[in-house]
């Protein structure tokens, strides 16, 4: 899997690159190619700003991580990336629900 870089413009064919070579390739050139699918790349980060994800029930009981911050992709959609006490860093967008700033959890 590979992004696509750039098009050509008179075939119209998706240009990948190619690190062997150093250069654009069409993904045609590829024995194993078989098709393209469509990805929204992550164009900013937002901090966190004190919101949190909660989960009802991980691993048997309730939990909750403090948001890290917010990946925004190029269709303006911002998912939620959570850091949890051993710093492990994942993103939250399975969580049952999203608690803003302030807000005690059983007011949520």
């Amino acid at each position: 899997m590979q992004d696509v870089e750039a098009w050509e413009p008179k075939t119209g064919t998706a240009l990948v690159v190619d690190p062997e070579r150093g250069a654009l390739r069409p993904v045609t050139d590829y024995s194993d190619f078989s098709h393209l699918e469509k990805a929204n790349r992550v164009v900013s980060a937002l901090p966190g700003g004190g919101w949190r994800a909660h989960w009802n029930d991980e691993g048997g009981a309730p939990l909750t991580e403090p948001i890290l911050g917010w990946l925004v992709t190029s269709n303006g959609r911002a998912a939620p990336i959570t850091v949890d006490a051993t710093g492990w860093v994942e993103t939250a967008e399975l969580a049952d629900k999203i608690i803003p700033p302030e807000e005690d959890l059983l007011d949520a």
